[in-house]
């Protein structure tokens, strides 16, 4: 009884504590979406941040670019595992078999490929579809502020994810 005293006690320290550990983020910068709820104080913590850190974590975006784990990459991105490269597309139209034919090679083969197309959600060309099919993925095309969230919900639950991702801002 004494032990649980002493947890409800605690638990409002924890809570300030938490909260003040949260760095803000520049104003240029936008955070990815919270996955907390607010109802009810057990909801407020966040176990999510407490990720390992060799795992990748997005943590925000920009029109130009994304923070990965507190670096900030400018441009397109690529990420296989706990690796991300800057990735050559510029805009949705540049990407192609090519542009994704390292995973034709990649072992253990990502169950799913997360694509960001941008702004808004874009037709997957179906040549490419059949491409991303033939490597043994599965395809889940977003816009990429909501494809960088379902990446790390997906890298949280510890499944083998792969992510082509192109800056926000760009729109076609």
């Amino acid at each position: 009884m004494a032990g649980r005293q002493r947890a409800v006690q605690t638990l409002p320290t924890l809570m300030r504590a938490l909260r003040k550990e949260i760095p803000k983020p520049p104003p240029s910068q936008q955070r990815l979406p919270s996955l907390r709820r607010a109802f009810s104080l057990y909801d407020q913590i966040n176990l999510i941040d407490n990720v390992p850190e060799d795992q990748l974590r997005f943590q925000g975006y920009t029109d130009e670019g994304f923070t990965v784990n507190g670096v900030a990459y400018e441009g397109s991105v690529l990420c296989v595992g706990n690796l991300i490269t800057s990735w050559s597309p510029k805009k949705f139209a540049e990407i192609t078999a090519d542009s994704l034919s390292m995973f034709q090679i990649v072992r253990p083969i990502p169950e799913i490929l997360i694509l960001g197309c941008g702004r808004y959600i874009q037709q997957v060309d179906p040549v490419l579809r059949r491409f991303i099919r033939s490597t043994g993925m599965k395809l889940e095309a977003l816009d990429s502020r909501n494809a960088a969230s379902t990446y790390n919900i997906l890298n949280e639950e510890g499944r083998i994810i792969a992510a082509a991702f192109i800056p926000y801002g760009v729109s076609s």
